[in-house]
């Protein structure tokens, strides 16, 4: 196999040969219809190759929308459940030897550009993190990170490779949310205080009690756990319910508040930043196998004085200013006065990134190497939102942080919570 170095030479070589042989054959001949698909995005030598890791609910959507994207191509499938593999491998209409269980032998493919990692939370930077170093642009599944640690090394790691990194934070590409953002940046409400978000509480049930189970043939339990601690298998840890177990997730908090703060840093001009100050009340399961939050209520402040009130219920961001206020949730915008609305951003004044599609901004950029609209270190500070929330929940009191060194202030038991050790052999 060729390597990837060596085909992209060769490949760019060809494109301007191509190029070049036109424009000088246009020049003495009859111009001759040339079909798009020759010099086109969809063109073989222009297409953008994926390769798909986690293939669950969202990773199979994921990989079904980048398959129907021009100019982009799915070769290859990742999963350590064969049931979820197979079906994916149907979907793409891929053969066997496409497919596989370790993500690993998946990232030594040469003709592989870009991967979406949509595994449980707590393999979301373990993979990028491999991915990057292979060379691979990556799209990964929010919430980005499972630690403030690791988000760091995540976006560091994307840097130093130069690699481009989307976060799969879908609703900055969406249009209510950028119209929002870019009302409140350009002083609409007047001066902004008050930022409220609301979560959705959780869609699952935590069961009383669980059972040890033997693990079904052909799911790779060991390779899902990975990093996390070892634990007896049973079917309510895997898959969607990882979500309410603190080992591989952070409920949803780092569910939907990944999506809703987001929003909240990006109205707040917040997006390399954080609050300095967090307080937070929560309720936990008493027993059982969950252990993420049922109910939270957090307050954060910044150091530009604003307030960020989290609590639980349904799923919108909601800045208030001295003189209005604007609402947004998805396919919703509201405000007060309601002629904020019609109000239009002037060419002097804070134009947002503008992504109308989240999946073609990632493409977009790859040809371009320019930052995509939910870059690593923004999907790493709005994830730090969500941590710093569980974090001032599970201490049970307030916590002061330092945005820029990323650590919190004279508080050992809150740094301690920053990171977490991994389960071996498995390390960033």
């Amino acid at each position: 196999m060729k390597s990837k170095t060596t085909t992209k030479v060769k490949t760019a070589s060809r494109r301007e040969f191509l190029k070049s042989s036109f424009v000088t054959a246009a020049a003495f001949a009859v111009p001759t219809i040339v079909p798009s698909s020759v010099f086109g995005a969809n063109a073989p030598s222009n297409r953008i190759t994926i390769g798909s890791i986690g293939l669950g609910g969202m990773g199979t959507g994921n990989m079904k929308g980048f398959k129907g994207k021009s100019g982009s191509e799915v070769v290859a499938l990742c999963d350590v459940d064969a049931g979820h593999l197979e079906g994916a491998r149907q979907t793409a209409g891929l053969d066997s030897k496409s497919c596989y269980n370790d993500f690993r032998d998946l990232l030594a493919r040469d003709d592989v550009d870009a991967v979406v990692v949509a595994t449980p939370d707590h393999w979301h930077v373990p993979a990028s993190i491999a991915a990057v170093k292979a060379g691979k642009d990556v799209y990964c599944e929010k919430p980005l990170t499972l630690t403030i640690a690791e988000g760091r090394a995540l976006a560091d790691a994307v840097k130093r490779y130069g690699r481009v990194l989307q976060t799969g934070s879908q609703q900055r590409s969406g249009s209510e949310f950028r119209n929002a953002c870019e009302l409140v940046r350009n002083g609409r409400i007047g001066k902004l205080h008050t930022i409220k978000v609301e979560i959705h509480g959780n869609n699952k049930t935590c069961p009383p009690s669980w059972e040890v189970e033997p693990v079904p043939e052909g799911f790779d339990y060991d390779m899902w756990l990975g990093p996390a601690p070892w634990e007896p298998y049973t079917k309510q840890r895997c898959h969607y319910e990882f979500r309410f177990i603190l080992d591989y997730s952070g409920g949803q908090m780092t569910n939907w508040g990944a999506h809703y703060l987001d929003i909240a840093q990006w109205g707040n001009d917040a997006d390399e930043t954080g609050p300095v100050e967090i307080e937070g009340k929560g309720e936990f399961p008493e027993s059982g196998l969950f252990t993420t939050a049922t109910k939270a209520e957090v307050t954060y402040t910044y150091a530009n004085g604003v307030k960020l009130l989290l609590t639980t219920g349904g799923g919108n961001t909601r800045f208030e200013g001295s003189d209005g206020w604007i609402f947004v949730t998805r396919g919703k915008i509201d405000a007060e006065p309601k002629s904020l609305l019609k109000g239009k951003i002037g060419a002097d004044e804070i134009k947002l990134y503008n992504s109308r599609d989240h999946k073609q901004n990632f493409l977009d950029c790859i040809r371009s190497r320019k930052d995509p609209i939910a870059s690593a270190e923004i999907g790493h500070r709005s994830s730090t939102v969500c941590h710093l929330g569980n974090i001032a929940m599970l201490l049970g009191r307030k916590v002061k942080w330092d945005p820029k060194e990323e650590r919190f202030i004279n508080d050992s038991a809150a740094d301690s919570m920053i990171g977490r050790s991994m389960r071996s052999p498995w390390r960033l």
